[in-house]
């Protein structure tokens, strides 16, 4: 996967969550196993970010996104929740897509960078309905690097 962000498998899946704080606590555990964090750490910066505003994308999409210290590179992770849940986005609409990225603390533009690629992603028409029909983590992860491999061609 040729993105400006690392994603791995394990870092892709379907969960439930029944508020804003719920899907905080699940991507800082998916962040945690899939890169070996502190999911403490991790649930503390991405809160820290959002006090700030939300990260409610709009049309069904959130993007939590935070910098922390002692990361090499930005590291990915997207949640499929099995119902969708207020995240207090700009327009209104519950979310059921959640895509986070934790970049290194110092990383200005490589964390605007991957914030827009992602943000790509969530505003491509296609991408978003294959993404909400996905059955499973497998079939999400899949579509996810065919699409980054795709737009780095």
């Amino acid at each position: 996967m040729n993105t400006t962000f690392m994603m791995k498998p394990q870092s892709v899946r379907i969960v439930r969550a029944d508020s804003k704080g719920g899907i905080l606590q699940q991507l800082s555990k998916t962040f945690a196993e899939s890169f070996n964090l502190d999911p403490v750490q991790v649930l503390e910066h991405l809160e820290e970010r959002e006090s700030l505003g939300s990260t409610g994308f709009g049309r069904g999409v959130a993007i939590p996104h935070a910098r922390m210290p002692g990361l090499h590179r930005p590291l990915g992770a997207m949640l499929k929740l099995e119902r969708p849940v207020d995240f207090e986005a700009a327009d209104g609409l519950p979310v059921d897509l959640v895509f986070g990225l934790l970049s290194p603390a110092q990383s200005g533009a490589i964390h605007l960078h991957a914030l827009a690629e992602i943000s790509r992603l969530a505003r491509d028409e296609r991408v978003h309905d294959a993404l909400s029909d996905a059955p499973d983590a497998e079939a999400l992860f899949g579509l996810l690097t065919n699409v980054t491999d795709r737009d780095a061609a």
